[in-house]
């Protein structure tokens, strides 16, 4: 009797034991959670799967560099001193390099633009036109003789810029600083921002150096002085 209660006891409480679970699980379904998975105390969690060279995507590529445009060739027009459509012919590079020594070995002006400085005429900021004064025609010999005030034309395409001279400056080749002014967008304030188009005409002072006996040249032959006239932009009108 007493082993036919006990049986019947225990399947009673297998039942109820069920019973709850199913329960508990219909609960948490009603209830969005999912129910517990109990791990054995000698099983391990799994690990996160390492990524593979495979599955990680290659580092997007640098963006190339912009190139610089290149200015329009353009004629220079010096009333003041008689220079009449002198051909300016633009190059990557800087004042009086080995490359615009050549272009002005020609008998003609050259202007340097790019990450070292220089831009196109009528541009915001400094167009350096530079040309011999005594060899290879000479064509801006009488450069020093250019007054404040006087005019300077540049025909570039179907327009023509009139700038006016504002100063007179001298760089010195042997002269960092010197030459980091000469050649800033903003003629004699290197860094600074430039907000409006100016333009430097430079040739050598070969005479005034030689006469003070300075005879240094450097790998261009240039002696170590240049004279620098410094106009703004005031006018731009067709050609």
């Amino acid at each position: 009797m007493n082993r036919t209660r006990t049986r019947s006891l225990g399947r009673g409480r297998s039942a109820l034991t069920v019973l709850v679970a199913v329960v508990v699980t219909v609960v948490g379904v009603l209830l969005g959670c999912a129910p517990t998975v109990s791990r054995s105390a000698d099983e391990k969690p799994r690990a996160a799967p390492v990524p593979t060279s495979a599955s990680v995507p290659p580092p997007a590529p640098a963006p190339a560099p912009t190139p610089v445009p290149r200015p329009r060739t353009a004629e220079l027009d010096i009333p003041s001193i008689g220079v009449r459509d002198l051909r300016v012919v633009p190059y990557e590079g800087t004042t009086d390099d080995p490359a615009g020594t050549r272009i002005q070995d020609r008998g003609v002006a050259a202007s340097p633009y790019g990450k070292r400085g220089g831009v196109g005429p009528g541009d915001i900021g400094n167009y350096l036109v530079t040309a011999h004064r005594l060899s290879a025609g000479g064509p801006l010999r009488d450069l020093p003789a250019v007054d404040v005030g006087d005019r300077v034309f540049v025909t570039a395409g179907r327009e023509v810029y009139e700038y006016r001279i504002t100063e007179t400056r001298t760089t010195s080749f042997r002269s960092a600083r010197s030459l980091a002014e000469q050649r800033a967008a903003v003629p004699g304030a290197p860094g600074d921002k430039p907000t409006r188009a100016v333009i430097t005409l430079s040739t050598c002072a070969t005479p005034e150096d030689n006469a003070a006996g300075n005879y240094w040249r450097d790998a261009q032959g240039n002696p170590e002085h240049r004279i620098d006239k410094i106009g703004v932009l005031v006018a731009v009108r067709p050609a």
